[in-house]
């Protein structure tokens, strides 16, 4: 394995660079093979740069055709041009244009990043280090320049050219091809770079801003897909709207437009007024797309919109600063769902999100603060530490400082630092200059690895009628921080009197803010409460509003009590998770429970199925089991994910005995004929029906297979149809075999729900799913260099079918190895995405743990392998 560490990026070398690029302007001729740029790059040196300083650009696997210097050629002595980077040896100490010319094969470049084609479609990624691929340049994003590019290609094959901001010229020309010129005045990093030509279909729109502009907007697709992209249009307005309201953010340009292309890395890319977007977070319709796909395609086209102020406006200095951009921006997608839809609801499905990916990279190998201070490949970065968690930080900021506090801090932040390339520092600073307080110690949160560990204490004194609570924190080491400080950590909290009743106090001390927050400071302290008349349930970090672990003494009826009684939604779901946990983590130690335990827990899920003031959509999270992932990191050590399983089924199977009554009734009252809505109270229906399907399939009631059955082949819309299909593949019913094929019959010509069949096909628990996936693989019109198509299926093996992935005999390690070692070699950046499915193999119990090591040891053994793949290998093994 190459280590390279000549390649480690340490954040404390970070220095400006010696040049600025004051203007670019780009000649694109497109051809059907080759593609050649142009570029004239007009450069200053800075006032500090000494003079016969060299200028380095960076290039990746480029070829320089010419180049020349304020309109003349440079001698060969003057330049030194390689296929990463281009050096111009002593340059004038003045303002000078470097004007260059590569050739590009996009139709070649299946690694997806730079210029490339997808399905016929020519189209760019240029974040983080894309655009080097394209031309030579000062490929950082401190260095900003406003861009301007004339396209140009044959008109019958590119009818569409698009770029970054505003058109400002179009035309035919004499042979054949047509031109465009596209102007984006407010200067960018290269990494924010779009451009588009091809075929293709569209709708448009417009939208009236607060001051009264009119913004053309525009979503482009492959022909004949129009109406699957109206949601994405209707979601495009709603967040215009919404930025305006909530943030006073109103957008800039004349244009935004959106591409939707089969081929991408990412989920989707801000480029400014250019969002480019994988196919799949565009695309639905009611008889191909889930209620989940809706919600996703929702808050993607409001995330890379709302990049525009947080993200494009304003931008990294470096990329150690990822989180700036997009933890922040996360932040915001967060809030707009939860204002278009349930707040309760969206914080939960946040929750689930952030341990399900943030919590196990947090206690893993490869464990990295949200600001990391060093990389070996910044694509390996985009991490859920980066988003998610950069996410709750935010979230915690807002939470100290209220809400009138914090659109304060965000006011100043969008009138300062508008056209900046800026810091985690120098957002921090903002907040503290608006609202006069100190949040250094804060600032930790973004340099800290690791999830704190907070564990909660009480006592009462009925005598004085005094309540004390004592929480303390503790936070383990990770790879390169053996030494973890206290963090500030705010807990949103209530009392709960033995009547259900939210109970007040006459007095407190400690850190106690307002009547509903503590914050815990230090490693350690108590907060107490006087005049408290009885003894109260504390209902603690409500609305989850630190990313902390919990250890608690809670008794389980006092989380029974909490999921009957709580006025904050989240608790409530959080105590019936923690009731049913409790049972499957000492059940897989040995402790057995009772039949009294399932009992209760039944009983107080049956009260919050059939409670009237409950909506459906909490109802169904409610009724949803921790997952088997979360069980196992819960245990922690020595575990065995055959094990885990078994006693999941058999708690799931108890409950379902008690609760089927009630899950059959709440399958029936929610069952609708009216026709297909996205809206969140026909999603809320559906998903309280389905999930009640779910539980009577794989709880094994008698009437549950056929209920499958019956609406897989009556299903109306995809959501019915395909979440039947998943809970007969979930309890392998007699019908699964055939209705799994019958759904590839169906769907095979659409790849996004072929994605589904994918995905749910390697989600099979039974022995011979390794080989069903080997040959879907070998089948020759599987597209073996599509990474929708590669995560759907290899991918959801590794990362949610533990059982196979981890199986005793080594054989789903080897697997995966081999397959990342194979895609390695076309597109590192899937290869190192899949391989960190291996971050969770010393928390196996020995002979898994052995199996593991050996996979990814013989990988490493193998070499070859690129700086992407190579680093998530070396950290995982080290870890």
């Amino acid at each position: 394995m190459r280590t390279e560490t000549e390649h480690t990026i340490y954040l404390k070398d970070y220095a400006a660079s010696p040049y600025a690029i004051d203007k670019v302007e780009l000649d694109v001729k497109i051809g059907p093979v080759t593609s050649r740029i142009r570029a004239l790059l007009t450069i200053t040196p800075r006032t500090e740069t000494e003079p016969g300083t060299p200028l380095v650009l960076d290039g990746d696997e480029l070829k320089l055709d010419s180049i020349a210097m304020d309109g003349g050629p440079l001698p060969l002595t003057a330049y030194a041009a390689s296929a990463t980077t281009l050096t111009v040896s002593e340059p004038p100490a003045r303002t000078f244009v470097l004007e260059t010319e590569v050739t590009l094969e996009p139709e070649k470049n299946v690694k997806l990043m730079g210029f490339y084609r997808s399905g016929g479609t020519w189209c760019t990624q240029c974040e983080p280090e894309g655009f080097r691929r394209i031309t030579y340049y000062l490929d950082r994003p401190d260095v900003l320049a406003p861009f301007k590019v004339t396209m140009s290609a044959e008109k019958a094959l590119a009818p569409v050219l698009l770029a970054n901001g505003n058109l400002i010229d179009s035309g035919d020309l004499e042979d054949g091809t047509h031109f465009a010129v596209w102007e984006d005045p407010f200067p960018k990093p290269a990494y924010l770079f779009a451009m588009v030509a091809g075929d293709l279909g569209s709708i448009h729109d417009e939208f009236t801003t607060m001051s009264g502009r009119k913004v053309a907007l525009g979503v482009y697709a492959a022909h004949g897909k129009q109406d699957e992209c109206l949601w994405a249009m209707d979601s495009l307005k709603r967040s215009m709207a919404w930025d305006e309201r909530r943030f006073g953010r109103e957008y800039d340009l004349d244009v935004f437009n959106i591409v939707a292309v089969s081929d991408f890395n990412f989920g989707a890319m801000e480029n400014k007024g250019l969002n480019i977007f994988n196919d799949k977070l565009v695309f639905v319709k009611p008889d191909s797309a889930t209620d989940d796909d809706y919600y996703n395609v929702e808050r993607v086209i409001a995330h890379e919109y709302f990049h525009n102020w947080t993200g494009d406006r304003i931008t990294c200095r470096d990329w150690f600063q990822l989180c700036l951009k997009e933890g922040l921006t996360v932040y915001r997608d967060q809030e707009f769902t939860s204002d278009e839809r349930s707040r309760a609801v969206k914080r939960i499905d946040d929750v689930k999100t952030l341990r399900a990916s943030q919590f196990p990279e947090d206690g893993g190998p490869l464990a990295h603060p949200a600001r990391p201070d060093r990389y070996k490949e910044i694509n390996n970065f985009y991490t859920a530490t980066v988003y998610e968690k950069g996410a709750e930080i935010v979230r915690m900021l807002a939470t100290l400082l209220g809400e009138a506090g914090f659109r304060k801090g965000m006011d100043l932040y969008f009138e300062r630092h508008d056209g900046d390339a800026t810091t985690i520092e120098a957002f921090i600073r903002v907040f503290e200059d608006a609202n006069g307080v100190d949040l250094q110690h804060f600032q930790t949160w973004y340099l800290q690895a690791g999830t704190p560990e907070v564990t909660i204490a009480d006592s009462y004194d009925a005598a004085s009628q005094t309540y004390k609570l004592t929480l303390s924190q503790r936070t383990a080491p990770t790879p390169g921080q053996d030494a973890k400080v206290a963090l500030p950590i705010p807990v949103k909290f209530g009392l709960i009197g033995p009547n259900g009743s939210p109970m007040g106090w006459s007095s407190a001390s400690g850190d106690v803010r307002g009547d509903d927050m503590l914050v815990l400071e230090g490693a350690s302290a108590t907060f107490e409460f006087k005049g408290v008349p009885n003894k109260p349930v504390p209902s603690l970090f409500r609305e989850f509003s630190a990313p902390v672990r919990i250890v608690s003494a809670a008794t389980q009826a006092d989380r029974l009590f909490l999921a009957r009684h709580d006025s904050d939604p989240f608790n409530r779901w959080q105590s019936l998770q923690d009731v049913a946990e409790a049972l499957i983590v000492d059940a897989v130690a040995g402790r057995v429970w009772s039949a009294a335990d399932v009992t209760a827990l039944a009983e107080a899920l049956e009260d919050t199925v059939t409670s009237k003031s409950l909506d459906p959509s909490f109802k169904a999270l409610a009724l949803g089991l921790p997952p088997e992932q979360l069980l196992a990191r819960t245990i922690g050590t020595n575990v065995d994910p055959d094990r885990i399983r078994a006693v999941r089924l058999k708690l799931v199977g108890e409950l379902v005995a008690h609760l089927a009554p009630a899950l059959t009734a709440a399958y029936k009252e929610n069952r609708s004929t009216a026709a297909f809505s996205p809206d969140a109270a026909q999603a809320g229906q559906r998903a309280l029906k389905n999930q009640a399907l779910a539980l009577l399939v794989v709880g094994g009631a008698a009437a549950g297979a056929q209920l499958a059955r019956e609406q897989y082949d009556g299903a109306t819309n995809m959501t019915d149809r395909f979440v039947a299909l998943s809970a007969a593949v979930q309890g392998w019913t007699g019908d699964a075999e055939a209705m799994l094929g019958h759904f590839r019959t169906m769907y095979t010509a659409d790849p996004l729900v072929f994605d589904k069949w994918l995905a749910l096909s390697a989600s099979v628990r039974a022995d011979g799913v390794i080989e069903r996936i080997r040959a879907i693989l070998a089948d020759p019109s599987f597209p073996a260099n599509n990474p929708n198509r590669l995560r759907s299926l290899v991918g959801s093996f590794a990362m949610g079918n533990a059982t196979q992935f981890a199986r005793a005999d080594g054989a789903g390690f080897r697997f995966v190895a081999e397959f990342v070692a194979d895609v390695d070699t076309r597109n590192p950046q899937v290869a190192a995405r899949v391989l960190t499915a291996f971050r969770i193999w010393r928390s196996f119990e020995p002979v898994r743990m052995a199996a593991a090591e050996g996979a990814l040891t013989a990988l490493r053994d193998a070499g070859g392998l690129s700086r992407n793949t190579a680093d998530i290998l070396e950290r995982t093994l080290a870890g």
